[in-house]
């Protein structure tokens, strides 16, 4: 892979001749001058991008012995230390891509959990007539749908605008919210909320796509890591504006506030975000080498060695089912989710039963450090596996550095799930800590998982990749539905935090034998060079 900002080690005449090659198509423009990616325009950057191959090339040849071998490492995958250098223009851009991905996250989260904090105010209502079971069937049918959903939108999806997906996606979420709170009987109830559930996996995936084009490789970890942020900023803000809506104005209120503010979110992601930097008039930050075009065929219009498009079933069994590593992952992902809505769905009954707490609102605020928690641990395991990678040997695998985080991050999960427990009642700060902590760890493995997942198959399948894994962890949660009330009314909240430590420890046997894995990119650039080695990524027979 080469990033197209920034060349390769060469003399100085050479590299005035790459920089004037790649300066060009990067002049700096006003945000209205920045045209749409014509069929010609598109030519001239193939064009470019083959000459800078070329180059390249030429550069490696005509150095000396020392200097060859510099640039060589260049041209393929930079140093691990050196990151890509972009235009100001290019980088407003980005940013602007990138606040509206967050945002608009953070909305899907506010429409996806507003359910848990309007559920107690629901079960107090006694028109309804709902009890904890009703609530718990609701928690494991969205799950199941949201998991489904993931994976058609994943696989599908990969012919589809991510933008459109994420946008359409969160406006029609948040019409099943207000028709939610219209609704006054079960079986509304859980049609709506299945709906919602199928309608909500069509963000994740097009967060993933869109943020694999518009970040190279060494700096994903960082970015993707608060990219994260959005599942914990929709879920700190989900109680306060579901919960206190509530609270305030009737559970319907804790239902219509969420829709009304991912309606509005929705069409800032429609304005602002652009699938790609192409989309937006630029070059790509990366390309994988297979897939630069070669210079065109004298007299044609087309690339002569431009890939033929694989189906969607190839991506998804060829990249995604026969990868041993990104089964590993899914199942990895199922025990993680276990506990993860496990943690969310029910800590809060169980602060009230068993904690003596005093109403739902106050049990609430407790377990508000959850996500805040969860917001700084995602962000700080996205760095530590940057830092991991950078100081990696050659030959130690990108992807395997990013799940020794995961593993180390799985075990201090269990080890705060014992402390949460055995924290007195009267210890209110102790418990808010606990669960602090928990989000802390939690959250680390919930988003390296999907990022590693993209990582281990080629760009045209990271939206398979995503929807599969996707899928395989709401499978999990909704194992955290109706199987844990029943758990727990049974046999005690002891046997609930027993079943969360052992999913715990399944999760960190199955993550094991990756911990040399190597990215995609990685293995490839080895078998170009001919280094081979036996951390690439196998394939299932």
């Amino acid at each position: 892979m080469q990033h197209l900002y920034s060349g390769p080690v060469a003399t100085t005449e050479r590299l005035i001749s790459l920089s004037s090659l790649l300066r060009a198509p990067l002049r700096p423009r006003t945000w209205a001058a920045s045209p749409p990616l014509t069929t010609r325009r598109i030519t001239t950057i193939r064009s470019r991008r083959a000459d800078l191959c070329k180059a390249s090339a030429e550069s490696r040849e005509g150095d000396s012995e020392s200097t060859s071998a510099s640039s060589s490492t260049a041209a393929g995958v930079s140093s691990l230390s050196e990151l890509p250098e972009y235009p100001a223009d290019f980088i407003r851009r980005r940013w602007i891509t990138f606040l509206g991905i967050v945002l608009g996250y953070s909305c899907f989260y506010l429409t996806r959990n507003s359910l848990t904090y309007t559920a107690p105010a629901m079960v107090a209502d006694k028109m309804l007539g709902l009890s904890m079971t009703d609530i718990g069937a609701l928690t494991s049918i969205f799950p199941i749908m949201y998991g489904t959903s993931k994976f058609l939108s994943g696989v599908l999806g990969s012919r589809t605008s991510p933008r459109f997906l994420l946008a359409g996606g969160l406006m029609a979420t948040a019409i099943m919210n207000v028709l939610f709170g219209f609704s006054t009987s079960m079986l509304w109830f859980a049609a709506f909320w299945s709906v919602n559930g199928m309608l909500q996996g069509l963000g994740a995936p097009g967060c993933a796509r869109i943020l694999t084009s518009w970040y190279a490789a060494k700096e994903r970890g960082t970015y993707w890591g608060m990219w994260n942020i959005a599942h914990n900023m929709g879920g700190f803000l989900a109680p306060i504006l579901a919960g206190t809506a509530a609270k305030l104005y009737g559970w319907q209120w804790g239902m219509f506030a969420p829709g009304i503010v991912g309606l509005l979110m929705g069409g800032f992601i429609l304005l602002g975000v652009r699938d790609s930097p192409q989309a937006a008039g630029f070059l790509p930050v990366e390309v994988v080498k297979q897939n630069i075009a070669a210079p065109k065929a004298a007299g044609t219009g087309s690339d002569v060695s431009e890939e033929k498009k694989e189906s969607l079933i190839d991506l998804l069994v060829t990249d995604v089912l026969k990868n041993p590593y990104v089964v590993g992952l899914a199942l990895t992902y199922f025990f993680v989710y276990v506990v993860r809505q496990g943690v969310t769905s029910w800590f809060v009954f169980y602060l009230l039963q068993v904690k003596g707490v005093a109403d739902a609102g106050a049990a609430s605020l407790r377990v508000s450090g959850l996500e805040l928690g969860g917001l700084v641990g995602s962000l700080l395991a996205g760095k530590l596996s940057d830092i991991l990678i950078s100081k990696a040997k050659p030959g130690q695998g990108t992807v395997g550095k990013r799940i020794q985080v995961v593993i180390a991050y799985t075990i201090g999960v269990a080890a705060m799930l014992v402390a949460f427990a055995a924290t007195p009642a009267t210890m209110g700060w102790a418990q808010w800590a606990s669960v602090f902590m928990i989000g802390f760890f939690l959250y680390g493995p919930q988003m390296m998982i999907g990022l590693c997942g993209a990582e281990l198959v080629r760009p045209d399948s990271v939206g398979a990749s995503q929807g599969f894994l996707g899928w395989v962890a709401y499978l999990g949660a909704a194992n955290a539905g109706i199987p844990l009330s029943i758990l727990v009314r049974d046999y005690g909240w002891g046997a609930y935090f027993t079943a969360l430590l052992a999913a715990c420890g399944v999760a960190v046997a199955l993550l094991l034998p990756m911990i040399n894995a190597k990215s995609y990119v990685q293995a490839q650039k080895e078998k170009e060079s001919g280094l081979g080695g036996g951390g690439g990524t196998p394939k299932l027979a």
